[in-house]
């Protein structure tokens, strides 16, 4: 299968690299996703550049959240294949390639309404919005709020 793999620390443009590598197989519990959608999230760039708080060992695959379609369950795992889902894939191997594994207990059904794409960027921008306003500033029934960068993930689930 085809990944992007990241061999040194830099920029994302000039270190993720297209390659060939093995197709994971799911273990226990766990499950093999076939990528529909990945989204490019800020600690994707930080992780390049060997900025993140988690530091992955070289070569790594970027990729924090995703789209996908379950392929096989591992043993005694729970899911339906075909299945479309959003997962967070665990580094080193992360979402930015064809398929992916991921812990069956970690797995949300993907919202109907939206196509892989939104729904590939719907967790992360989502759950950091959600965190933000609500068990850091409190926001309360009533309350204004101004949003900065409404644009970005983060600033469109605010609003």
């Amino acid at each position: 299968m085809l990944a992007w793999r990241v061999h040194e620390n830099g920029e994302p443009r000039d270190v993720m690299r297209l390659e060939e590598v093995a197709e994971p197989a799911p273990g226990a519990g766990e499950l093999l996703l076939g990528v529909r959608a990945a989204n490019v999230n800020f600690p994707d760039a930080l992780l390049c550049r060997g900025q993140y708080q988690v530091r992955p060992p070289l070569p790594f695959t970027p990729g924090v959240e995703l789209c996908a379609e379950i392929l096989a369950l591992g043993d005694g795992a729970e899911g339906e294949i075909g299945a479309r889902v959003l997962a967070q894939p665990a580094l080193p191997a992360g979402a930015f390639a064809e398929r992916a594994v991921v812990g069956a207990h970690t797995v949300l059904p993907a919202p109907e309404a939206l196509d892989d794409a939104e729904a590939a960027a719907l967790h992360i921008g989502y759950q950091t919005g959600w965190f933000g306003l609500h068990r850091r500033a409190r926001l309360a029934a009533g309350e204004t709020l101004l949003v900065h960068a409404a644009t970005g993930g983060v600033g469109s689930a605010a609003v």
